[in-house]
């Protein structure tokens, strides 16, 4: 049993090994993005281009973050903290969003200041150019660490791409502005689309700060999840084997699920045991990275009924 868990630890940490590589590559995004929109801000002097390169600096940042939870977040489970360290992730994704709130906040200061006092767009092909080609380097970065996010099933690499995918959009709305500058003379559409990405960024932060928190909180698995727990527990009904008291929650890349699984009677300890690894082995070959901890009770016994809530129901005493 000890070995087997060993290799199922070995095996989420090479998953989180593989994590980290990713979020270098982010990182390296990030560095180079910022360098595209700052020379692109330099020559142009558009705060729409400026607030673009602000976020990318905040997105600098959070790859960083979730660089340094990744890391910690591959150690295997110890002494003092015998679950893993999976929830490490969800510090990435709450300070990511953080992050993306102050971004918000600098972009809107710098576009109220330019709002009061427009000024002209210097040399805005040039600008546009380099811009585009900075989120033509987030979209396809933010592509790759979605899905490998969602392979992994890791919340931050999934925030990092969701943010550079924001920055895409960021970057749409800036050269949009820009364009239009150049187009029509109206230099306050630029502070104004400035502002709209503001608005936008701040919906971003403040749903990866939810997600993060409700992770953090312990919140039960996805509904489709427990549903494909619930049909595979389903199946041994006519085993005459039964189950309740179902509890899941994740942590990050790490499920946990427990349950009591009601056996006949007459069963030996030996059939028992037998029919709760069969069980556990089938949940954990339906939701890769799952913990399974599985309570064997008899079925007619009037005590299983009695801890089906979180806190055992204990019997009443009597008044005589």
């Amino acid at each position: 049993m000890q070995a087997a868990r060993s290799q199922n630890y070995y095996r989420f940490g090479m998953e989180y090994r593989t994590t980290i590589r990713f979020a270098w590559l982010s990182i390296a995004a990030a560095v180079l993005t910022i360098a595209l929109k700052m020379g692109a801000y330099l020559l142009t002097g558009s705060v729409g281009l400026l607030s673009d390169a602000i976020e990318s600096l905040v997105n600098l940042a959070a790859a960083v973050m979730a660089l340094a939870m990744l890391t910690i977040a591959a150690r295997p489970a110890d002494d003092d903290h015998e679950y893993g360290h999976s929830k490490a992730e969800y510090f990435a994704g709450a300070s990511e969003g953080l992050l993306i709130l102050a971004a918000a906040a600098g972009i809107g200061w710098v576009a109220f200041g330019r709002l009061l006092d427009p000024q002209p767009i210097t040399q805005p092909g040039i600008g546009l150019a380099i811009s585009l080609a900075a989120a033509l380097v987030n979209l396809v970065v933010a592509v790759v660490l979605l899905r490998a996010g969602k392979r992994h099933n890791s919340i931050a690499l999934e925030a990092d791409a969701q943010h550079l995918l924001t920055d895409v959009w960021t970057s749409a709305g800036v050269l949009t502005g820009i364009g239009l500058v150049w187009l029509t003379g109206w230099v306050i559409l630029d502070p104004l689309i400035a502002l709209l990405v503001a608005a936008h960024i701040v919906w971003s932060g403040l749903k990866l700060v939810r997600r993060s928190t409700l992770g953090l909180m312990d919140t039960a698995l996805p509904q489709a999840e427990r549903m494909q727990v619930c049909t595979v527990l389903d199946r041994y009904a006519e085993q005459g084997v039964s189950y309740h008291a179902l509890r899941t929650r994740q942590a990050a890349a790490r499920r946990f699920v427990s349950f009591h699984l009601l056996v006949p009677d007459h069963w030996t300890v030996r059939e028992g045991h037998d029919m709760a690894e069969d069980v556990e082995q089938a949940i954990r070959r339906c939701l890769p990275n799952t913990t399974v901890f599985t309570h064997l009770e008899p079925y007619n016994d009037p005590t299983s009924w009695e801890d089906i809530e979180l806190d055992r129901r204990e019997p009443m005493a009597s008044a005589f």
